[in-house]
């Protein structure tokens, strides 16, 4: 028996189990199978079967796309199929995905996929994006580069700090638990972008029920706001799992004011642009 390729499984095996800080003895449990079989597939002396390597990865809670890759490493076919959001078998969730966004309007919301790379956004995002330069938005913006770049968000957000902060223990999470190379990339990268100096934050921010909220100096005055994210619920296409959906909203009634009356504005710009067509 060819036992190359196992051994790498059992590489990738060892290192998810790992990376959940689990004992042989707690993945097998998980998994329902013993601490002696589980030893034997990760030093190579067992192949696995295509359904112990899916049952591991649920227990483990390996993404899709990298149990597409477990599977492809024991000469299994991938059991996750990926679309692209165009293809017609995506159309029921594109659609969901459109009226999620135009619902939230007058309020900003974006869906990004696992790098955090802009994939849609509704009209009411003109507000965070205004002045965005072009290198930030080819080919497609990212939200990182967005808000800690010194030529996008960064220059206009009143507690960068914070929010670098935040941003940058959210990511660093993200690259522990999921090993993605491209995520540490991005990391990487954008935490080499410059720190801000000490900021003072004004007493009245201390009160926030949200702790690090998005304090953006605007045309309008400083908008405080707080997103949400919303993902799909037991998804088997990997586009599908990687896909989440931000919410913006407002911090407080002089931001709510704000974002409407720049909706409302708007939409009277657009329908004097259509009359003079």
């Amino acid at each position: 028996m060819d036992l190359q390729r196992p051994s790498r499984v059992g590489g990738l095996l060892r290192e998810w189990r790992q990376r959940r800080r689990l004992s042989q003895l707690d993945l097998a449990n998980l998994a329902d199978t013993s601490a002696r079989h589980l030893s034997y597939m990760e030093t190579g002396r067992a192949r696995p079967s295509r359904a112990m390597l899916l049952r591991l990865s649920a227990a483990l809670d390996i993404p899709l796309r990298e149990r597409n890759t477990l599977l492809m490493a024991a000469d299994y076919a991938p059991a996750y199929r990926e679309s692209s959001l165009d293809d017609g078998y995506m159309a029921s969730i594109r659609s969901a995905l459109d009226t999620m966004l135009t619902a939230h309007e007058p309020y900003p919301a974006v869906v990004v996929d696992r790098l955090w790379n802009v994939l849609l956004g509704n009209r009411a995002m003109d507000v965070l994006m205004e002045g965005i330069p072009p290198h930030l938005l080819q080919p497609r913006p990212n939200v990182f580069r967005l808000a800690l770049h010194p030529d996008g968000l960064a220059s206009r957000l009143a507690n960068l700090g914070e929010v670098r902060t935040l941003f940058l223990e959210r990511l660093q999470r993200q690259v522990h638990a999921t090993g993605d190379a491209e995520l540490r990339a991005l990391f990487q990268e954008v935490s080499a972008y410059p720190a801000p100096q000490d900021e003072d934050v004004p007493s009245e921010h201390l009160s926030s029920p949200i702790q690090v909220p998005l304090r953006i100096r605007t045309p309008f005055g400083e908008l405080a706001m707080f997103s949400t994210m919303a993902t799909f619920g037991a998804p088997a296409d990997v586009t599908l799992s990687e896909l989440a959906i931000e919410l913006f909203y407002p911090l407080d009634d002089f931001t709510a004011g704000a974002l409407h009356a720049n909706w409302s504005s708007a939409g009277t710009e657009a329908a004097v642009r259509a009359r003079n067509l």
